[in-house]
């Protein structure tokens, strides 16, 4: 599904990539996690088509995407790739269900079709009674449940989670962590997932230690 090779990232002075490989399987559930600063979040970033490395490649189901032009990148990511960050990003002017179709209208899907499936998926993390609240009206648990079904909306094949718990109390995260394997076995999601989380990394399929800019050890 994921296959990386030879990534190098600066900034200005600074290397925070050294040269990363890392191949990761369908359906395959993978923590990375290390220090802070061990760069963990670029390669997520750079893995997941939002920065480009300075060299290596990346392949994301089959297709290369490291030089791909930006508009097909931009493209290639709306309709293959779903995000959930530490901060939900939802747009506070709009509501649950709003926020959930976004991705699908970027995309131009036909708008009732898109407005379907985010029914469907906030019925499925159980916020069908929240739908029509803005984010301010919302728990942060449910904040973060809103922007995981908006990373699903599109029906992507890759998941990318940075720090996806990092906000929530432990009853929460315990809640969203275990979300992430019940997703997984519905629709055959494949998930990426940065993370400090002992429990969750524990509950991974594998593990891959970042440290220094390099894969340090996979678990």
């Amino acid at each position: 599904m994921l296959k990386a090779q030879g990534i190098r990232k600066k900034y200005g002075q600074l290397e925070v990539l050294k040269g990363v490989d890392l191949s990761v399987s369908r359906r395959e559930v993978v923590a990375l996690v290390g220090a802070s600063g061990a760069g963990k979040s670029t390669l997520l970033h750079i893995l997941g088509t939002l920065d480009r490395p300075d060299h290596g490649s990346v392949e994301i189901d089959g297709q290369s995407v490291s030089n791909m032009p930006a508009p097909d990148v931009a493209t290639f990511r709306n309709r293959r790739i779903g995000f959930v960050f530490q901060f939900h990003n939802l747009l506070p002017e709009f509501t649950a269900l709003e926020n959930v179709m976004m991705p699908g209208l970027i995309g131009k899907r036909p708008q009732e079709q898109v407005r379907a499936d985010a029914e469907k998926l906030l019925n499925r993390l159980g916020l069908q009674h929240r739908a029509e609240h803005k984010p301010a009206e919302l728990s942060g648990g449910e904040q973060q449940r809103t922007a995981v079904a908006r990373a699903l909306v599109n029906k992507p094949v890759l998941v990318f989670a940075d720090e996806p718990s990092g906000n929530l109390d432990s009853k929460n995260a315990a809640e969203l962590h275990q979300l992430f394997f019940e997703l997984r076995a519905e629709f055959d999601q494949t998930f990426v997932i940065v993370t400090h989380n002992h429990q969750f990394a524990a509950m991974a399929d594998r593990t891959v230690e970042i440290r220094d800019g390099q894969v340090a050890s996979l678990g």
